[in-house]
């Protein structure tokens, strides 16, 4: 599994670093003001309904309800099921689409009240929505197609398909002087990439015969009726979720221009080890969890599901430490130039700090909810989820008075820990979970590890500021490059070290 892991980890690595080259590219080309607002939300819209009919739901429902089909031996009946949720999904995207186009004034004013006072700012976030919203229609199909591929553990398409969006939207951006703003050539790319995504995963799963394809959708399927039966919540439970991130871009187009795009850059650094780590070891370790429940190993299960969260935490507690140690070396090593300020580095620093408050929680949920998904379970997930949700807008509308943009930021760390003890409570207390010593021998591991990289971190940012020569450009990168290589260093004999004290060790199967 750990192989399996590091499969999609390491496309998903590409994945993001591409993206953040496309970000660096954006922060030079477009910086922080209206019109990188603009585009901020017309990129968002159609993720925030991918994150609620894609990925989020529709994963959780249909992933154990594939493998069990196919692990019964009923490859027959998986395909006929595949084919019928493929059919349905492709229809109710052409509607939806058909719907939104004419109707995107109102979805953007509901999105982004703030921008109705700038009527500039308005017609240019519609104008862009109307172009990238067609991307939700490809990737709701590359997100069935990848989950096809994923319950027959081939992991590598639908992690690396990702790349395919970034690098248009790089080629889109160094054609930008065709297009009347860069934020015009930008969602072009957005657009394409959905047609370029979904032709890979389809080339990949009719390579191996499992591609889905066109059929009548019926009720009468037993299978189609426990897929709606879980669908109904995880759906809830997405757009739960999905609230709150909604919540961050009303609020925030409320805040004076450039809060938007504060909120965006720093949460894609934030995204890059829940990318590169959580989501990847969610991915495989929900079919692997739901296979062995299938198979009646549900010891095997819950071992699985410990080394994927003692994993997932050893690799993404450095970034915590990072993202809380040296938030403004970080922005303004990494965005600051061009139309990018210093400014704008410092805002967006100062809720890439609250974001790392949350790294831990949401890297550990994606291990967490698979005690419920694996079982097919949507409800309790879906409660936990829209308690935390409850807690993070009530937050959102007390801190970002004092705290501005960042009180949004941190409104979401502390809903992520509320959403995670509710989960491994309730896991626990049904016996879906059982941490064990290894686990909790990691976590400790990781804790004197991190307080090792702490102190690199605090004390050696002056000495590596004295160690570094003046240079014309690039100097942060160059302070930053040099605590990270002995920061990493650092962190990885301290862990490894712990980790052999206590007789552990990694496993990759």
């Amino acid at each position: 599994m750990i192989r399996s892991i590091l499969s999609v980890g390491g496309w998903t690595l590409v994945s993001r670093a591409t993206g953040f080259a496309r970000d660096v590219v954006m922060a030079a080309v477009m910086g922080a003001g209206p019109i990188a607002d603009a585009f901020v939300v017309a990129f968002r819209l159609p993720n925030h309904f991918r994150a609620i009919f894609g990925e989020g739901a529709f994963n959780t429902a249909f992933v154990p309800a594939y493998a069990g089909l196919a692990e019964a031996g009923e490859p027959g009946a998986a395909r006929a099921f595949a084919d019928r949720i493929f059919s349905l999904m492709l229809a109710v995207q052409v509607v939806l689409l058909g719907l939104a186009l004419p109707l995107m004034p109102l979805v953007v004013r509901a999105l982004a009240p703030g921008f109705a006072e700038d009527p500039e700012r308005f017609g240019l976030a519609v104008s862009l929505t109307r172009i990238t919203f067609p991307y939700l229609l490809f990737m709701t199909l590359v997100t069935l197609t990848t989950g096809i591929l994923n319950a027959h553990r081939r992991f590598a398409a639908g992690a690396g398909a990702p790349v395919l969006l970034n690098l248009a939207m790089l080629a889109a951006l160094a054609l930008a002087f065709l297009f009347p703003n860069a934020a015009y050539a930008a969602a072009w790319g957005v657009c394409v990439s959905g047609i370029l995504q979904f032709g890979l995963v389809w080339w990949d799963a009719r390579r191996a015969g499992i591609a889905p394809g066109l059929a009548r959708p019926t009720v009468r399927d037993p299978a189609m009726a426990r897929f709606f039966r879980v669908l109904g919540p995880a759906v809830i439970g997405s757009a739960g979720f999905q609230i709150a991130v909604f919540a961050d871009t009303i609020i925030a187009s409320l805040l004076p221009v450039g809060a938007v795009s504060a909120l965006w850059y720093a949460d894609r650094l934030y995204q890059l080890p829940l990318g590169v780590i959580g989501i990847a070891a969610g991915t495989v370790l929900l079919p692997e969890m739901s296979r062995r429940i299938a198979a009646g190993d549900v010891a095997g299960a819950h071992a699985a599901q410990n080394r994927s969260a003692g994993f997932s935490l050893a690799l993404s507690a450095p970034f915590t430490v990072a993202f809380l140690a040296l938030p403004g070396l970080i922005m303004a090593a990494l965005f600051q130039r061009g139309a990018f300020g210093a400014e704008d580095a410092a805002r967006a620093a100062e809720v890439l700090a609250a974001y790392g408050l949350a790294l831990p929680a949401v890297v550990l949920v994606r291990s967490a909810v698979a005690s419920f998904y694996a079982r097919q379970d949507t409800k309790t997930p879906l409660w936990a989820s829209l308690t935390a949700i409850l807690v993070n807008v009530a937050l959102k509308l007390v801190l970002t008075g004092p705290y501005g943009v960042t009180g949004l930021a941190l409104a979401t760390a502390i809903s992520q820990w509320v959403n995670l003890a509710l989960l491994v409570v309730l896991a626990h207390r049904r016996g879906w979970t059982a941490p064990g010593r290894a686990l909790g021998l990691t976590v400790l591991g990781v804790c004197a590890a991190c307080a090792g990289l702490a102190l690199v971190a605090v004390y050696g940012l002056p000495l590596a500021d004295r160690l570094v020569p003046a240079l014309p450009h690039g100097r942060e990168i160059a302070v930053l490059g040099l605590l990270g290589l002995t920061g990493a260093a650092v962190y990885g004999a301290l862990l490894l070290g712990l980790l052999h004290l206590f007789g552990l060790r990694l496993r990759r199967r």
